[in-house]
């Protein structure tokens, strides 16, 4: 049995719907909305601290990849952030998908990988895929369902998203296996953030109840993070003749419109393994035109190709990173947007 997600916030206080009616799969198709190929995700946008209200429903923040399970009569797929068919990297999952006994359903999540302690492992999901570029399948990876857009027939999408959450807690109510529910917490919005940093978890996301699913960054949902993390692009590295791997830290940009903006540089969080790979990736993406105007007789310049997910603890007042660390390279299926300098919260 696959393990459940251990720190929930409130457990006691968790939002369960009845008990679903079991379906059978075989019953016969009715003529209602046609099953989309694809539906561009919808966003949460950053805040700092979380909304107040009734109007708002709460949940973990998931670290790992974003991705759509499509069942279809005959099959399962599992659909990328970017819109790539990952079917074949999580094969527990789209196992699981096949034995939802539902004829179509379209499911809105995170793969990620738990610890031992219950929390998601962006890391840790990473190494069960081979890396970035791996080509490893992923068989400790869980999906958790945050939202349900399609469901036997009917395109769910226009209703809001209490009406979703009802349908989709029905329908995985109980689920202890690859999927499983991302379950919904409820209590004041600062309270829950404050119990999520406390137990080392990402933090939390707030969804307006009464909003249909709409593609993009609407504000309809929201993220407020215990330690930010984004994705910046690297535009060079800092050589070092002692450090693993020849780079002392890694030189790091956002997106301001068509240009980047440095925001400061990245020396820890790094293995071996990962040094290793990065400056062997790096040396074949050396370029004498710096994307950003930086000067230093050790600073390496490389084509802006290779997105990190950073982790930190804000910023300072010139625009750099503080308490940088490196998580990971995003992998380019996952479609992950490097982080806009317009996008800092002012609260």
């Amino acid at each position: 049995m696959s393990p459940r997600a251990k720190p929930l916030l409130q457990e006691d206080q968790v939002l369960k719907s009845q008990p679903r009616r079991p379906r059978n799969p075989a019953q016969p198709h009715l003529p209602f909305d046609p099953m989309p190929d694809r539906i561009e995700p919808c966003l949460a946008l950053l805040k700092t601290v979380p909304p107040k209200g009734p109007d708002w429903a709460f949940e973990l923040k998931w670290d790992g990849y974003r991705l759509a399970i499509h069942v279809e009569p005959k099959r399962a797929r599992i659909i990328t952030r970017g819109g790539h068919d990952w079917t074949h990297r999580f094969p527990a999952i789209a196992e699981a998908a096949r034995n939802l006994g539902v004829g179509t359903a379209i499911l809105d999540g995170e793969a990620v990988v738990l610890d031992n302690k219950g929390r998601s492992d962006f890391g840790a999901l990473q190494r069960s895929l081979g890396g970035r570029g791996g080509k490893r399948s992923s068989s400790e990876a869980i999906f958790f369902a945050f939202d349900l857009l399609y469901f036997d027939g009917h395109n769910l999408t226009g209703t809001e998203l209490s009406v979703r959450r009802h349908l989709l807690e029905d329908f995985l109510d109980g689920a202890t296996g690859a999927i499983q529910l991302s379950e919904e917490v409820h209590g004041d919005g600062a309270e829950l953030l404050a119990n999520a940093c406390l137990t080392g978890l990402e933090g939390i996301i707030a969804k307006h109840r009464d909003r249909p699913y709409r593609s993009g960054r609407t504000g309809d949902w929201l993220k407020i993070k215990c330690v930010q993390s984004e994705s910046f692009m690297i535009v060079g590295y800092e050589q070092s003749t002692v450090a693993r791997g020849g780079i002392g830290s890694l030189l790091l940009a956002g997106r301001k419109g068509h240009d980047w903006v440095y925001v400061g540089s990245v020396g820890t969080g790094f293995n071996t393994k990962d040094a290793e790979y990065l400056g062997t990736t790096l040396d074949k993406l050396r370029t004498k035109r710096p994307a950003v105007p930086l000067k230093g007789k050790n600073l390496v310049f490389v084509q802006p190709t290779l997105i990190a997910e950073i982790e930190f603890r804000g910023w300072t007042h010139d625009g750099s990173l503080r308490h940088a660390s490196y998580k990971g390279l995003r992998e380019v299926q996952d479609n992950a947007a490097v982080f806009d300098i317009t996008d800092k919260p002012a609260g």
